[in-house]
């Protein structure tokens, strides 16, 4: 499965927090949403009372407190932080707060280098992002009412969406100072996609193991075997799967991945994949996100001409080499400014 399909819930709004590159340590104000949320969460761990300087992560010019986390998920998550973290442990608690300390630090030092390289962002391509806001909840007066009714400030949606595209800007221009492909390679790729299966197409029950507790982790193990024994019984797999896989990135279709190439999804999932013969079912998948059951539908082999495949190819090869750019540049930034994380 692909990597930034599963992530807990906040990790994914908290890159849209805004944060410009200062340095001054966040303290949270009396009164607050934010320090209330605090409050709540000190319960379970008390360093992250909001009359504490926590620091959870520190680099050249840069401090991060678990204060600063805290306010980005409430700004981030409105009304919304209640329900995520009812019932929530010290463990996936600790895992979440350093997460979003790690997300964090990566976009100050990105927002930093952007603002460096004159990376920026017209006023006519920042309205056009929002009007795009505004079209997906049926207009700006939707939109507005929707943020009221989950407790989010319009002016911090428009801050961190111009921060982003800010971000996004400047790392398109990291890729593409070094993404050309060479002829060579796509010939490489295209000889060595007809030899094994190019695509697979699989459906999957994921149930998620990130930030739980070794005893949780006993529990969805034992769950996931007790799913793969009822499927191997004869159960509609689409159907556990629409009721309990946990995996967002297809929710709305039932734990489908169709026609993926070699190279997209994690190792061990890959691995299932092109391997576990048409129709069967694997065995229990752990990765990094947690316990799979994989059923293979289908896979393909190449049958285009070099002609006919060398633009999709040499776009995937681009798209590869971009990715792989940008991660580098990033992971240069972090040890430059030699960012360290702070455990909880």
């Amino acid at each position: 499965m692909k990597s930034e399909h599963v992530l807990v819930p906040f990790l994914a709004a908290i890159m849209l927090a805004a944060c410009g590159p200062k340095a001054e340590k966040v303290v949270l104000k009396e009164g607050t949403a934010a320090y209330a949320l605090a409050q709540e969460l000190a319960a379970i761990m008390p360093a992250l009372s909001p009359d504490k300087e926590t620091v959870v992560a520190e680099a050249k010019g840069l401090t991060i407190t678990a204060a600063e986390v805290i306010q980005a998920i409430r700004e981030n998550m409105g009304a919304r932080t209640g329900p995520f973290f009812k019932d929530i442990d010290a463990g996936k608690l600790k895992s979440v707060i350093e997460q979003g300390a790690e997300q964090l630090a990566r976009r100050r030092l990105l927002m930093a280098a952007a603002s460096k390289a004159k990376a920026a962002v017209t006023d006519e391509e920042f309205e056009a992002a929002m009007q795009a806001q505004y079209a997906r909840a049926g207009g700006e007066q939707g939109f507005l009412a929707t943020l009221q009714q989950v407790e989010i400030g319009i002016d911090y949606v428009k801050r961190s969406v111009r921060e982003s595209m800010v971000i996004n800007k400047y790392l398109e221009g990291v890729a593409a100072a070094g993404a050309k492909v060479a002829d060579e390679d796509i010939r490489k790729a295209y000889e060595e996609s007809k030899i094994p299966d190019k695509t697979a197409s699989v459906r999957h029950i994921l149930l998620l193991t990130q930030g739980k507790t070794e005893a949780e982790k006993a529990e969805a193990r034992k769950k996931i075997e007790d799913l793969l024994a009822r499927a191997k019984a004869g159960e509609d797999f689409e159907a556990l799967a629409k009721q309990y896989s946990e995996d967002p990135g297809v929710k709305d279709n039932n734990g489908l991945y169709a026609d993926f190439p070699r190279g997209q999804m994690v190792k061990p999932f890959e691995d299932a994949a092109f391997s576990v013969p048409v129709g069967q079912f694997s065995g229990v998948v752990e990765t990094d996100f947690g316990y799979h059951i994989l059923q293979v539908l289908d896979r393909k082999k190449e049958t285009r001409t070099y002609d006919e495949a060398r633009a999709e190819i040499e776009t995937r090869l681009r798209g590869e080499k971009q990715g792989t750019l940008v991660e580098d540049h990033i992971r240069a930034l972090k040890d430059k400014a030699k960012l360290k994380m702070i455990p909880l």
